[in-house]
């Protein structure tokens, strides 16, 4: 059962009751992310969300791992280019503890000058890694290029040079513009009595009053890049991707779109997965994938091949998105498809985590909780009509984007282009 209760001062409870589970998770997510930060601040979400775990005026960080270690539950955090999301995992007898602790580290960390710099070096070799696996560091490069100047094409882990210099007060001053109440969705799905959870929700959250600063600056919508973009280094493999205008998280259109990215590299059983791996061999690792934010997106596919096949991969790549274009799909794609949907949605849904995840999206992208068979009605609503529709409006190469990674030339790149 989904129930919404907005506290005094502004933060959002989204729940849904699962009593056929023994676990509860609860995730606070904060509408802030890597998009959100001016240049001089790249990375300041992503460390903010590092410093929650050193320690509060309570709990050092020793305190805070052995107490979640002592409820056999989870916490852990993420960020991405909008969101930032802190989040405890545990069975449902021990929700009360989950959320105290909860509830510290979000209003009482300390964010130790000491501790900001040893997290420093923590963050900037987390950054490293990214330069040393190919298949992460192309895929920023590309967002980067697609993206362009805009706060989207970032890497969410930032600049090292930002990082290094990062200071307490810089991090305190950010904190204050993005993480107003009014900004927080708390979101919470498993076994756990609704009242309850409703009091101990208020006791906790309900302390900190609403913001009276001004709102950060509005996001303003992105501009899709076409182009061609090489950066050089020794591998054994040329790391590609191929970018084209998505579509943004909320749109009418979703679902038609998540059917072409299925059909084109989404799984095994799509077009580029049997034709360049399976068929030709040009290719270990070859998907398609959607990146969605609050206003617009982009369709991107990576593939991993030898130099010498570049040209070729990227011929045949190029190839299925025209075809989907201009002839759009069969039938049979369709239906088979939309039952891999439902399917993967259903199984996908099944944890009490995955539940809050959910709940919490939808919050904070329409701001109305969707139900399974509402998302099953809207897979079964996708029409041929539709689907071709979308594949001829976002599948137009005029938006084409291509990014190598590894041994190749530019002219191999705009010769494939």
């Amino acid at each position: 059962m989904y129930r919404k209760l907005i506290l005094d001062n502004g933060i959002r409870l989204v729940s849904e009751r699962i009593p056929t589970l023994k676990s509860v998770t609860v995730g606070l997510w904060v509408n802030a992310g890597s998009r959100d930060e001016q240049p001089a601040q790249a990375g300041y979400s992503h460390f903010i969300e590092h410093m929650f775990f050193k320690g509060t005026t309570s709990r050092s960080a020793t305190d805070i791992s052995r107490e979640i270690d002592a409820l056999g539950g989870e916490l852990n955090a993420f960020t991405t280019r909008e969101t930032t999301t802190f989040y405890v995992k545990v069975l449902d007898q021990h929700l009360s503890q989950a959320l105290a602790l909860l509830s510290d580290l979000f209003h009482h960390s300390r964010f130790s000058p000491k501790e900001i710099e040893k997290e420093k070096q923590v963050v900037i070799e987390e950054i490293r890694m990214v330069q040393d696996d190919p298949e992460d560091l192309v895929q920023d490069l590309h967002t980067s290029q697609v993206m362009g100047p805009h706060p989207l094409g970032r890497p969410i882990l930032g600049k090292e040079a930002v990082i290094g210099n990062v200071r307490r007060e810089d991090l305190l001053e950010y904190m204050s513009m993005h993480y107003r109440p009014q900004d927080v969705v708390i979101a919470v799905a498993g076994s756990f009595d609704q009242r309850r959870l409703e009091q101990i929700i208020v006791r906790e959250f309900d302390r900190c009053r609403r913001s009276e600063k001004l709102a950060a600056p509005v996001r303003q919508a992105p501009e899709i890049h076409g182009g061609v973009a090489l950066q050089r280094k020794q591998l054994e493999q040329v790391h590609l991707c191929i970018g084209l205008k998505g579509i943004s998280a909320g749109h009418k259109d979703r679902y038609a779109l998540y059917v072409l990215n299925s059909i084109l590299g989404g799984s095994v059983s799509s077009r580029l997965f049997q034709e360049v791996r399976e068929k030709r061999g040009l290719a270990y690792s070859i998907y398609s994938y959607l990146s969605s934010y609050s206003d617009g997106g982009t369709v991107t596919v990576y593939a991993g091949t030898r130099q010498k096949e570049v040209e070729r991969v990227v011929d045949l790549i190029r190839r299925e998105v025209r075809s989907m274009a201009k002839k759009g799909i069969t039938r049979d794609e369709l239906r088979r498809t939309k039952d891999q949907m439902k399917g993967s949605l259903m199984l996908s849904l099944e944890s009490s985590h995955s539940r809050m995840n959910k709940l919490a999206k939808d919050e904070m992208i329409k701001g109305v909780h969707t139900s399974l068979d509402q998302m099953i009605d809207e897979i079964d609503a996708v029409t041929m009509r539709q689907v071709s529709r979308v594949a001829e409006e976002l599948f137009n190469e005029n938006w084409l984007a291509i990014t190598g990674l590894g041994p190749l030339s530019q002219r191999q790149l705009r010769l494939a282009r």
